[in-house]
């Protein structure tokens, strides 16, 4: 059945409750690829705990990002084996804690008709709020239904993407993808079969199972945190970032970055295949 737009604008479920422990956090540093040098100090304080001298376990900001995993505004009827991430950006309004109880607010706040044949977006808010109440991040989170376009609903309004500087990037850093490391990274949550079963991979248009998008997302997270922000996570306030094209285990992702004051624009590239694979980054860090 088409989507219906008044329907799905509507949805919307307050006071899902989650909670995380340092297992959680742990895996998914070492699920976005940090820790892969086992003496570099600076990582391994994402990724483990049990040191000689007592410190703090550090969270990646982009944690937020699986922290309630399944939170949803209500069913949304569209074609699974067709639905890919088209962009995320999270607003981090205080640092993200290795252990927690926390609800998250789900609303969707955006559908948009790019056509039949030519599928749909959805845009979901989610609002992740510690015991208190208070909020810890805010995520925006587009999904591109390929499979759903032609319901009647508006085909405009949907933000403007932003725009990275025409000039040569600033800095440029390679981090490499291990050929399982969707097989790891699914164990954060997201266990959609096209980032792990051939067949499932080859029905929706790819020819092997693809790394997923929110594992790529954490991948330039990464990438701002090893350059630009220090390794230290309460440096974020925003990361947004918009999917071009998929990562394939394995992958190379060369990150281009330009600074503007406390604006870091990215993009990211798979060089060996002459492809784009996030466009439209934006990193704010205060």
């Amino acid at each position: 059945m088409p989507l219906d737009y008044d329907a799905v604008m509507g949805l919307k479920q307050f006071g899902q409750r989650y909670s995380w422990t340092d297992r959680e956090v742990m895996l998914y540093a070492v699920g976005i690829g940090i820790g892969a040098d086992p003496l570099d100090e600076r990582e391994l304080a994402f990724v483990n705990e049990a040191t000689f001298t007592a410190r703090p376990l550090q969270v990646v900001p982009s944690f937020a990002s699986v922290a309630a995993w399944g939170a949803s505004p209500g069913p949304i009827e569209v074609n699974r084996v067709l639905v890919v991430d088209g962009e995320r950006d999270i607003t981090f309004h205080k640092p993200l804690p290795a252990a927690a109880d926390i609800t998250a607010d789900v609303s969707v706040i955006g559908l948009y008709d790019k056509g039949k044949d030519k599928g749909a977006v959805i845009i979901r808010q989610t609002v992740l709020r510690d015991g208190q109440g208070e909020p810890l991040a805010t995520l925006k989170a587009s999904q591109f239904a390929r499979g759903d376009g032609g319901f009647g609903g508006p085909s405009q309004g949907q933000p403007e993407p932003h725009q990275v500087p025409s000039r040569a990037p600033d800095r440029i850093i390679d981090i490499a993808t291990r050929p399982d490391q969707a097989l790891l990274y699914r164990l954060c949550g997201d266990r959609n079969p096209l980032h792990s079963d051939p067949e499932f991979a080859r029905r929706a248009g790819f020819a092997r199972p693809i790394l997923h998008g929110m594992c790529t997302y954490g991948i330039t997270c990464r990438g701002i945190l090893q350059t630009y922000a220090d390794y230290d996570p309460s440096a974020f306030r925003q990361h947004a970032a918009r999917f071009s094209a998929p990562v394939y285990p394995g992958d190379t992702v060369t990150m281009e970055l330009w600074k503007d004051g406390n604006v870091i624009s990215f993009e990211a590239k798979v060089n060996a295949r002459a492809v784009t694979v996030i466009k439209n980054g934006k990193t704010v860090l205060g």
